[in-house]
């Protein structure tokens, strides 16, 4: 006997778990996650660093409203989820230019210096500050979503991969692992499966592309000092954090890749550290442990949330890319209020017209794409 919600969730990363958390008690809501644990891909391998400035216009707006409810919450936790940690973009003066936004002010790179002194003078030009960037402790917000979401009736169910899915009158019938689920609304939230779980439900898939991105933890000689930004290149071939008395590295790939566990590449993280300890004094000895994970997109870069245009019911919420976390509160509270007010017809798209906060959200993704099938 298949078990009946108003709301079935497929994919318990940040995404599905910012849904799980913001429905909760609203309707009955069930998730189902592949893996034996949640955010066991891409969001458990995450950079932990929200930048106002990063990304197009769309992504910053979403992460502005990200910023404040996590604010919001913050205000009620004993340990906060935010904590200031500036960015800092560095490179040759065009490049510079060319990746700063209007959240970003320029300075010197005597400035820079005085901000990040392990760099070593005369390796850039020029350099961008972004001064309302914040770190993000990503296991604690996930905990915090799973606890909320479970704490008001929230069914999370892992190790069952969806098999089969169809529409059946006005709702779903979905097969995940060895269970069964009824549901009015399916949420594609599986990530770098998205387009995948899409097939399987007999839905036009979108073209989401996974893209791989390494990172690792690395000792150091000399430390970094505890208010040190973020530093990443312009020409994004590298990016570095503090991380304790290690640093956070990463190459900043951004490579195609299919659906999968994925991992680094021999030579990536070598090649990274040496440029690295040539043009900073971090004295990296040791690396720790790297991992890969995948940023998926849409073609126009876009994040995609809303019901499907020709299939009732069945609503996107997927393609964040590299900006999962910093837009996932936005999106989640956009996703809940279209939801909850029943708009699972066809056509109407990610142009809700709800009242409140999320419409800000709406209005934004609108501004770019009126559908999710334009």
């Amino acid at each position: 006997m298949a078990a009946h919600y108003d709301v079935l969730i497929v994919g318990g990363g940040i995404a599905g778990l910012s849904l799980a958390s913001a429905l909760a008690g609203r309707c009955s809501v069930a998730l189902v996650e592949a893996e034996q644990e949640l955010a066991y891909h891409t969001s458990s391998r995450s950079a932990q660093q929200f930048i106002p400035s990063y990304g197009p216009p769309v992504v910053q707006e979403l992460t502005v409203r990200t910023l404040e409810l996590l604010a919001a919450r913050d205000a009620e936790l004993r340990e906060p989820i935010l904590t200031p940690r500036s960015f800092m973009l560095i490179g040759t003066e065009d490049g510079v230019a060319a990746e700063a936004s209007g959240l970003m002010r320029s300075i010197t790179p005597a400035e820079a210096l005085e901000l990040c002194p392990a760099l070593v003078p005369g390796t850039f030009q020029a350099a961008g500050l972004d001064e309302g960037s914040f770190g993000c402790n990503a296991p604690l917000l996930l905990a915090d979503h799973r606890q909320r979401a479970e704490a008001a009736g929230v069914d999370i169910i892992t190790g069952a991969r969806v098999h089969t899915a169809q529409r059946l009158g006005s709702g779903w019938q979905v097969g995940a692992g060895t269970e069964g689920f009824q549901a009015g609304v399916v949420v594609n939230a599986a990530g770098a499966w998205a387009d995948e779980l899409a097939v399987i439900s007999g839905v036009e898939k979108l073209g989401l592309q996974p893209y791989r991105r390494t990172a690792a933890i690395a000792a150091v000689d000399h430390p970094l000092p505890e208010h040190s930004p973020m530093v990443a290149a312009a020409d994004k071939s590298f990016y570095f954090r503090r991380d304790g008395d290690d640093v956070l590295i990463s190459p900043s790939e951004s490579e195609p890749s299919g659906p999968e566990d994925a991992r680094p590449r021999p030579g990536d993280i070598e090649r990274l550290v040496g440029r690295l300890n040539e043009i900073t004094t971090l004295g990296i000895t040791e690396v720790r442990r790297a991992w890969t994970g995948l940023r998926t997109e849409a073609a126009d870069g876009v994040p995609v949330a809303g019901f499907d245009a020709e299939a009732p019911g069945f609503y996107w919420l997927a393609g964040q890319g590299g900006y999962g976390f910093q837009t996932s509160s936005a999106m989640a509270e956009l996703a809940a209020a279209q939801i909850l007010a029943g708009q699972g017809t066809a056509g109407q798209g990610t142009a809700a017209g709800t009242a409140g906060p999320e419409s800000r959200t709406a209005q934004a993704l609108a501004a770019t794409r009126w559908s999710v099938r334009r």
